[in-house]
């Protein structure tokens, strides 16, 4: 296949939205490290220039070659997490990056469009039906090889994000008690650290009593409703156990202080509390770039990563914050739309992931700073400081928008 015409082809509305998100990114990771020796912001300007030659790459090379080397761009993605345990570097405890002097890069940042990739091949074979057991624990193996590889270095922040895959199988035809399972069980996780066990487990039982009589072949789900309570029931009287012995203590605070159980506000509470109040300080206009009294002075630790939508909402306000909200809105709809008018499920399944993707990211890191969701270190797209971060989200978007630009061969 020839590639046609970039200009004539390719979707410009998410350029210039990711444009748009980078600009503003790197504005606000220079008011954040200003006063900092570092020079972060200017790395970050080396990112965002190198990140130009990486474009005209990823959309130079034909759209089909992605489909092709789906599988083989999968392992190697694999192989590069399993090298970090021997080849590794460990910062603030997490064996996350490989470091080439004092540049450094994070294999997992990259793993994200691999998986969705290889994902989007196995889901585009006609033969896949996902409505078969065998077919369903293939595909959750793709998603979850690189969780189980990233898991251990730690880094439970990057792990998650794979879980949004979940409801793009259920959009190709898994089965909903999947989604549900998944929502079932973190809402009993969730009450069971607010609530004491036998409580959750006395409204489970009512639930499933009240479930049951409603349904139409009530005498036949008798017995299932019997095995699903004992299930839940089990799970219920470990939630403590696993509270207490495998999550880590920093995991143990984070969830007391978001669920109210502790107060802390100058230990692990300290981020939250600061980003809080660096938002709240906007008002509606904001104090203005290079105004934000919390920015200037320091008091947000990590302002320029995870925590950089404190500047936004500091300096610039509701106003401001609602323009970058709608540009990463108008992005992910964008995506969407554009993933449903492709002309092959491997080009809309890849599209759904990068939809999916990047909302998970920007929801977890918008719910982290305003003290909503743990704080688990989800960098924001095209806005947090790094460069494995920058390239692994434009690598995911523009494999996309090369894909849609090709869409016209596809017939």
């Amino acid at each position: 296949m020839k590639n046609q015409s970039l200009s004539s082809n390719i979707d410009w509305i998410c350029i210039i939205i990711y444009i748009a998100l980078v600009f503003l990114g790197w504005l606000n990771i220079y008011s954040s490290s200003l006063s900092s020796t570092e020079g972060t912001y200017e790395k970050q300007a080396v990112f965002i220039a190198l990140s130009v030659p990486l474009i005209f790459i990823l959309l130079y090379i034909d759209g089909k070659f992605y489909e092709k080397y789906a599988s083989i761009i999968f392992v190697i993605s694999l192989l590069s997490l399993v090298g970090l345990f021997a080849f590794g570097k460990t910062i603030a405890g997490q064996r996350c990056w490989y470091a080439i002097g004092s540049f450094t890069l994070q294999p997992s940042e990259f793993a994200k469009a691999a998986t969705a990739l290889a994902l989007a091949k196995y889901l585009s074979d006609t033969q896949i039906n996902l409505k078969e057991i065998n077919r369903q624990v293939q595909a959750l193996a793709i998603v979850f090889l690189p969780v189980m590889l990233i898991l251990p270095q730690p880094d439970p922040g990057s792990a998650m994000i794979y879980s949004i895959f979940i409801i793009v199988l259920f959009r190709e035809g898994l089965p909903a008690w999947y989604v549900w399972t998944g929502f079932i069980t973190i809402l009993l996780f969730v009450l069971t650290l607010v609530l004491e066990p036998q409580y959750v487990i006395l409204i489970a039982l009512l639930v499933i009593v009240l479930v049951h009589y409603k349904s139409r072949i009530a005498d036949r789900n008798i017995l299932m409703s019997a095995i699903l309570f004992t299930i839940i029931s089990g799970f219920v009287l470990s939630v403590n156990y696993v509270f207490t012995n495998i999550f880590k203590q920093h995991h143990r605070d984070r969830f007391n202080i978001l669920l109210g159980k502790e107060v802390d506000m100058k230990g692990i509470g300290y981020n939250t509390n600061q980003s809080e109040i660096a938002i709240g300080s906007g008002g509606w206009f904001g104090k203005g770039f290079l105004e934000g009294t919390q920015t200037k002075g320091g008091f947000v630790p990590e302002q320029h990563t995870d925590y950089i939508f404190t500047t936004v909402g500091e300096e610039w306000g509701f106003i401001g914050s609602l323009v970058v909200i709608g540009l990463f809105t108008g992005l992910f709809l964008r995506i969407i739309y554009l993933a449903e008018r492709q002309k092959t499920k491997f080009s809309r399944v890849y599209g759904y992931c990068v939809a999916g993707i990047l909302f998970t990211h920007f929801f977890v890191n918008i719910a982290m700073v305003v003290g909503v969701f743990p704080t688990i270190g989800v960098p924001l797209p095209f806005f947090s400081y790094g460069g494995s971060g920058l390239w692994g989200f434009t690598i995911l978007l523009f494999i996309f928008i090369k894909m849609d630009a090709n869409k016209v061969n596809e017939w």
